[in-house]
């Protein structure tokens, strides 16, 4: 095993990070270990479930994947980015939990993550669109359809004028 530690840069959720890492740490154990943001999950550190994804300069990334010397100098948006300003719930968060879209939720912020990438390049997907761009988040719970009823009440609440505050690359 690699103890060569490189120094990075990130900026995650708007805030500058300067972290020492070794070569081989991958992106999620970065975030939950040395920045706290334990919201990101790892289920299966395969990149299979998606519950470790996070939006890399806009982008959905699954975070057990990738090093967190991949993404020096880069942009990292994690579920806890998704919030208002005050901390209170931002809309995705917010359609989820009015739609009752998870039971354990063990997914749910890698769920939201693709949903926020997602709506931040097409705010208007279709219905086949939108299970396409979930096709990366595994649940064992809902059976998905409360998901997509939740995707449905953003897109809805976009289309009203409420904006997605802290969607990925928005």
């Amino acid at each position: 095993m690699s103890t060569d530690m490189h120094k990075i840069t990130l900026t995650v959720n708007g805030t500058d990070h300067t972290v020492e890492v070794a070569a081989r740490r991958h992106l999620a154990d970065v975030l939950r270990e040395e920045l706290g943001l334990t919201g990101t999950h790892l289920g299966c550190e395969h990149g299979v479930c998606g519950a470790c994804t996070v939006a890399v300069d806009g982008q959905a990334t699954r975070s057990c994947l990738v090093l967190a010397v991949q993404v020096d100098g880069s942009e990292v948006t994690t579920i806890e980015g998704l919030t208002e300003a005050d901390g209170s719930m931002g809309l995705i968060q917010r359609a989820m939990w009015e739609k009752h879209a998870f039971q354990c939720a063990f997914c749910a912020p890698g769920v939201m993550m693709s949903v926020s990438t997602m709506l931040a390049d097409n705010p208007a997907p279709t219905p086949e669109e939108i299970k396409e761009g979930l096709s990366g988040n595994l649940c064992r719970c809902t059976g998905y359809h409360s998901i997509l009823e939740g995707v449905n009440e953003v897109v809805a609440k976009m289309r009203e004028g409420e904006s997605a505050n802290g969607a990925a690359g928005a």
